[in-house]
């Protein structure tokens, strides 16, 4: 064990708040853990082109994204799984079957199915609304999602993930039935209040990419922290020997960390950070 520590910080809800505004006190953490010595990583489920300028000028050493499916260290990509274009093309076709509106999660960009700016307004809102967001009611479908673009070609071959807006929880269970070679989750909720459907390649998570950077950089398993907010945060919990929830987290998975720090709004980064001497 050293005195430095790799982070992992997952961004919807742990850097940034669920408007996606960067707190200051965020920012402050970050490099002022960065001065000291420490690597801090982005482990998110977002692809590189939904990270917006202001993240990517606090500065990082690297990012996971995809949910463990991209793995960036000092901008040498160590790993990339993509879903396959045959994949893709499954996907596609079974959503516009269902005429589920969707979009497919690449590092160049969120590609978005025929009418999904209009048909995610009102599910954003909810999402947002639900994470206490102040005039929730009034946000457009491109103030929560960075990256969006529409028009474009959606049978590809560079995609991460996909996600897909669920007209009902049938929807997620057919998911599951359909795409048995792939990961299929759920967002925006537990259970049947999730709002999106997701499905990506198998066996990747952010446990999986943790190591693969915990390996690359030479470190400690013991001088690993892990940051989130969400279910889907629990496997890189799981992974690290340190994990906090945010308070402003989901049950599951403030149940699963070591502790909860304030909500994300409320200074909860650097308050972690603070607590266990990052900074």
């Amino acid at each position: 064990m050293s005195d430095k520590k790799v982070i992992f910080l997952d961004v919807d809800g742990t850097i940034t708040t669920y408007e996606n505004v960067i707190p200051a006190s965020a920012k402050r953490a970050i490099r002022a853990a960065r001065a000291r010595g420490h690597k801090v990583l982005m482990c998110t489920g977002r692809s590189k082109a939904e990270n917006p300028p202001e993240l990517i000028e606090i500065g990082f050493d690297g990012m996971i994204g995809g949910n463990g499916s991209y793995v960036e260290v000092d901008d040498q990509v160590l790993m990339h799984v993509h879903v396959s274009s045959e994949q893709c093309a499954h996907i596609v076709d079974w959503c516009h079957g269902r005429g589920l509106e969707f979009y497919l999660e690449s590092n160049n960009g969120l590609f978005a199915s025929e009418n999904f700016r209009e048909a995610a307004r009102p599910v954003l809102r909810r999402y947002a609304g639900r994470k206490g967001v102040e005039g929730a009611d009034r946000l457009e479908t491109d103030d929560v999602m960075h990256g969006m673009v529409y028009g474009a070609e959606l049978y590809r071959d560079d995609v991460n993930k996909v996600s897909f807006i669920l007209s009902s929880y049938q929807d997620y269970l057919d998911a599951v039935e359909e795409f048995s070679d792939m990961k299929v989750g759920t967002w925006g909720g537990a259970g049947e209040t999730a709002l999106f459907g997701d499905v990506a390649t198998k066996d990747i998570d952010k446990a999986v990419a943790v190591e693969k950077v915990v390996e690359h950089l030479g470190a400690d398993p013991s001088d690993t922290i892990a940051m989130g907010d969400a279910k889907v945060d629990i496997p890189m919990f799981q992974a690290c020997a340190t994990s906090v929830c945010m308070g402003s987290g989901g049950e599951e998975a403030k149940a699963a960390a070591d502790f909860v720090t304030t909500d994300v709004a409320e200074d909860g980064l650097w308050n972690a950070f603070s607590r266990l001497g990052l900074v």
